[in-house]
């Protein structure tokens, strides 16, 4: 897909691509109907065959796109999910960073809360121009944090406890956000969008050859064959890269982390 058709907003998007395919199909039937229909002869029963083929490349065709829509809708909230569950973790590590002694704590504390504030100011903002794989601050900011909390000593069992558990939150962390990263460049192949535009095409051009005689009548279903392959397929494009673009998942969740972290302060 165009990568600009994911900056505009998705009222946008969906009249551009409902307006380009009505177009391509219904140009496509007048050529068909002025070029190719006169050289064909229709005899009794092709009708049916017609009906027929339509019904079959449809069942197949509609399976196709069905099978694509549900898995790029499930990649998309297992993005969202990943996005939330970071967040939990940045939470849930700072609520354990708190039982540490001073100074270590505010140390702890300071570069959670830059990690959280960089996710929400720079590689939001990065993922949303698909850049957002290339941006490295955050490894360097987790670094130093891992750093820290490995240099401290627990000297009870109490505080011995905290830390483990403050290391499994803290490698929960990085899962998470190793897993975010990865998602930010998924997306349907070449390969499938060659598909699913192929497909498109073979299924409102064989009903072309309906014999029709009336072209009112001829246009009005191929444009309503037409209208709702588009909105399938804006339906799979505006959830097929969810860190992209203008709808692309919210960086909300930080943000509440981020204001409990200055309540917590």
């Amino acid at each position: 897909m165009p990568i600009w058709l994911y900056e505009v907003s998705p009222r946008t998007a969906a009249l551009m691509m409902l307006v380009f395919i009505e177009c391509v199909a219904l140009i496509g039937l007048l050529l068909v109907r002025h070029l190719l229909i006169p050289k064909l002869r229709y005899y009794e029963g092709t009708h049916e065959a017609v009906s027929g083929t339509v019904q079959a490349i449809g069942v197949f065709y509609g399976i196709t796109v069905g099978l694509i829509a549900v898995a790029v809708w499930n990649t998309n909230s297992n993005a969202s999910e990943l996005v939330s569950k970071e967040a939990a973790s940045i939470a849930s590590l700072y609520r354990d960073i708190t039982g540490y002694p001073s100074p270590i704590r505010d140390e702890l504390r300071s570069k959670l809360h830059e990690y959280t504030d960089f996710v929400i100011n720079e590689a939001w903002p990065a993922q949303r121009e698909g850049r957002g794989q290339n941006v490295t601050i955050g490894v360097r900011i987790l670094n130093d944090f891992q750093a820290l909390l490995f240099t401290f000593e627990p000297k009870s069992n109490s505080q011995a406890a905290l830390h483990n558990e403050t290391l499994r939150a803290y490698n929960d962390l990085i899962e998470y956000r190793r897993l975010r990263i990865d998602a930010v460049g998924s997306g349907l192949s070449t390969v499938m969008w060659a598909v699913i535009w192929v497909g498109a095409i073979i299924s409102v051009g064989v009903a072309y050859f309906y014999n029709i005689p009336d072209l009112k009548l001829h246009a009005i279903l191929v444009s309503l064959m037409a209208a709702f392959l588009a909105m399938v397929l804006f339906m799979i494009v505006i959830n097929d890269k969810p860190f992209y673009g203008y709808n692309s998942i919210s960086s909300d969740p930080y943000k509440l982390i981020l204001d409990n972290q200055k309540e917590v302060k």
